[in-house]
Parts: structure tokens; C-alpha cells; sequence
């Protein structure tokens, strides 16, 4: 029997109009003062993605200046960041440190070339700097891995190209050394005269990393928790562990930050990160339970079990999974198979 699944929770209400405003129209925001000393604005995406990052500037005691996730580079061009610190009377070369939540180009991408341009350090878990240097290694595996997904000829070569030996996480923004600091969970970052806290949340990527500024009532999330998007799993590299049980775990680490004001790395600042989290996990349990009744329902003493493509095409994903190709495609398999390891049901799944 199938059940009907809850009607999804609202997305949270904005804290800030003019990013909800700028959502809408599909422009970036302005430049805002979330607190004083600590701003936000928009760098947007390269390669036609109609979408921003959004960058937090803030200021240590001696006037420094701390990047958190500076977006996209092309060429090292930095105009966006440039006129962004502009607007508030500051210039790159204020810049001290560089601050990264995960290694996707959206958020690391600029770093190496602000490091170029000053000099600061970059700061990132060390999970995230191994899964660069390991990416033409986990290429090559996620080649191996997807040959046995039993897909659709006509779709596999976009697959590898995207996700397996075609795909660079960085796309080649990134380059050694990847950061000058590693970060830990529980490191203060060093911001003079703030007291910002390192919050490791795995999942989205093994490395990914909140921080947390209760002395300004404030929580940088990246791609953690987003006030709109259910964001991927396992978008960073191939890992010992599962990357939906470690998300799950990592979304119950934000209990303890309720009254803080969501800072993500997209969309809009929010609040109530705890509902908003819940809401995210809701959504994982109710994939699970679509992978159990595929599942289920391909399931016959008399016929060869499914593959993942198989279980995955009678899952529920937005527009279907016969509508996806390449990275997309990709993605909704290997969150497939997480599910049916976390259902303890991998074995299952019939390899092609």
C-alpha cells in the first residue's frame, strides 16, 4: 500500500526583504549590514546559473577583513568582490582571510585567486582538501560505480562526464596549496577581537563546515541548510561513511542554535534553523520510504533484482527521473543507492 505522503512545510519567512526581493526578480542584492562590521553581498554564478553566492564580510577588531565563502573566479577576475567591498569603503586588499563552508566552486572558487591578490590565508576542513587531492583517484571509481548502475546507454556517457572521469569538482578554479589552514570542528576562527566557531556538518560534502557567532546571534550555514533547496548529498568526493546518515546526524547538530539568524550560502537570511532542519529531514525519511517500496515492489522470487536505475526510476524526484541527464541523473542515483544503505537493503540492488 502506498501512503499519501504530509503536504511540504512552508520555506521559512526572509529576514531580509531585499534579498527575497532580489530572489524573485532574479537580480542580485545589494550589499546589507547584517550586524555592525559584518555585511553580506552577492557574487553570481559563472557559466549561465541563474543564481547567486552570498558572501560575508567581516571585520576583525584591527580592521581586517574575513571573507566567508567568496564565490565564483573566472580568470581571476574579482570585480564582483571588489565592487561589493567597495560600497562599503573597504578594498580587497583589506582582506586577511579567506573563509571556506566546502569546496564547490560557488563557494571556494575565488579563493585562491584572493590569495593571489593578497595575500590571505584560506581557511577549510582538511576533509575538504583531501577530496580535492584525491578527485582524478575518485573519477576514476565513480567510473567503475557507474557501469553497474544499468543505465539507459544513450545517458551514460553525459553521466561519466559529469560525475565520473569528466568531472572536476573545482572546476579548475582551485589550485596547491588548497587552504593554509585546517579547520576542526570546535576551532575558533581567527578573526581578531570575534569569537566565530567552527561547526563540522558532513553530508553535503565530507568537509563541509557551519559557523557559529552567538556573540552576534549568527550562523553561517553554506550549503548545510538553505532556506528553500533540499541540498544534495554527497556532492564532495567519495567517503568511508554515508553521506545521508552523516547529513541527518549533522542537521541534529543545529539544535542547540534556534535563536541564531540563519546566514546561508544562498537564497535568503531566515530563522529558526531547527524547523527549518527538521523540515530537511522530514524530506530524507520520506525518500527512504519511496526507495523501500520501489524496492518492495521490484521485488520477485521469480525475476533478477533490480538495478539502480531500476529502483531509482520508480522513486519520486521532481520532473521525474526521465528527465534528467548528466550531473542531475547522477546525483538522484547515488542518493538512491544511500537511501538503500540506510535501509540496509543495498544488497538488493542487482549491479549490471
Amino acid at each position: 500500500m502506498t501512503t499519501v505522503p504530509p503536504p511540504a512545510a512552508p520555506a521559512p519567512e526572509p529576514i531580509s526583504p531585499v534579498q527575497a526581493a532580489a530572489l524573485r526578480d532574479g537580480v542580485l542584492p545589494p550589499v546589507e549590514e547584517v550586524r555592525p562590521g559584518i555585511w553580506t553581498l552577492a557574487v553570481p554564478f559563472r557559466f549561465g546559473v541563474p543564481d547567486a553566492t552570498l558572501v560575508y564580510v567581516v571585520e576583525g577588531s584591527d580592521r581586517s577583513l574575513t571573507l566567508i565563502d567568496p564565490g565564483w573566479a573566472s580568470d581571476d577576475d574579482l570585480q564582483g568582490l571588489g565592487d561589493g567591498l567597495s560600497a562599503i569603503g573597504r578594498s580587497l586588499d583589506d582582506v586577511g582571510l579567506v573563509v571556506v563552508t566546502h569546496l564547490h566552486a560557488d563557494h571556494l572558487g575565488a579563493a585562491a585567486a584572493v590569495r593571489r591578490a593578497t595575500g590571505a590565508r584560506v581557511a577549510m576542513h582538511g576533509l575538504e582538501v583531501q577530496a580535492l587531492r584525491r578527485e582524478r583517484e575518485d573519477a576514476t571509481a565513480n567510473d567503475a560505480d557507474i557501469a553497474t548502475w544499468g543505465l539507459p546507454e544513450d545517458l551514460r556517457d553525459g553521466v561519466v562526464e559529469a560525475w565520473g572521469s569528466g568531472r572536476r569538482i573545482g572546476l579548475g578554479r582551485t589550485s596547491e596549496p588548497f587552504a593554509d589552514l585546517l579547520l576542526e570542528d570546535g576551532d575558533v576562527l581567527p578573526v581578531p577581537g570575534r569569537t566565530i566557531r567552527t561547526l563540522w556538518t558532513p553530508g553535503h560534502t565530507a568537509g563541509h563546515c557551519c559557523f557559529v557567532d552567538e556573540g552576534d546571534g549568527l550562523l553561517f550555514t553554506g550549503d548545510h541548510v538553505l532556506p528553500r533547496i533540499n541540498s544534495g548529498i554527497g556532492l564532495g568526493g567519495r567517503t568511508t561513511t554515508n553521506p545521508l546518515g552523516d547529513y541527518l546526524a549533522s542537521l541534529g547538530r543545529l539544535d542547540p542554535y534556534a535563536d541564531l539568524e540563519v546566514c546561508p550560502g544562498h537564497e535568503y537570511r531566515f530563522r529558526d534553523v531547527v524547523a527549518r532542519a527538521r523540515t530537511l529531514a522530514r524530506h530524507r525519511e520520506e525518500r527512504s520510504r519511496h526507495v523501500a517500496e520501489a524496492l518492495d515492489a521490484l521485488s520477485s522470487p521469480t525475476s533478477a533484482s533490480p538495478t539502480l536505475y531500476e529502483v531509482a526510476s520508480r522513486v519520486p524526484f521532481s520532473g521525474g527521473i526521465e528527465s534528467m541527464t548528466g550531473f542531475l541523473l547522477a546525483s538522484a542515483l547515488t542518493q538512491t543507492a544511500f537511501h538503500a544503505a540506510l535501509l540496509g537493503r543495498a544488497g538488493e540492488v542487482r549491479p549490471a
